[in-house]
């Protein structure tokens, strides 16, 4: 059972982070359009370690069992 809670809450924190991160990014393309692929390039990069780090999360939660 905590298992299962640990695993949620990784995912629910990573859903948080990348949807952050998304809305950070079009707020700034909306800024400065002209560095729409720079931002893009970086919102990718961090939106995959938050991502690696949420299955990082699930993994250690679920070896728990």
């Amino acid at each position: 059972m905590y298992a299962a809670i640990g695993a949620g809450l990784s995912v629910i924190g990573a859903g948080i982070g990348i949807g952050r991160i998304g809305g950070s990014a079009m707020d700034a393309i909306a800024r400065q359009p002209e560095a729409t692929a720079k931002i893009q390039t970086v919102m990718i990069i961090a939106a995959a370690l938050v991502e690696g780090v949420a299955l990082f999360g699930v993994v250690v939660s679920l070896m728990g069992l």
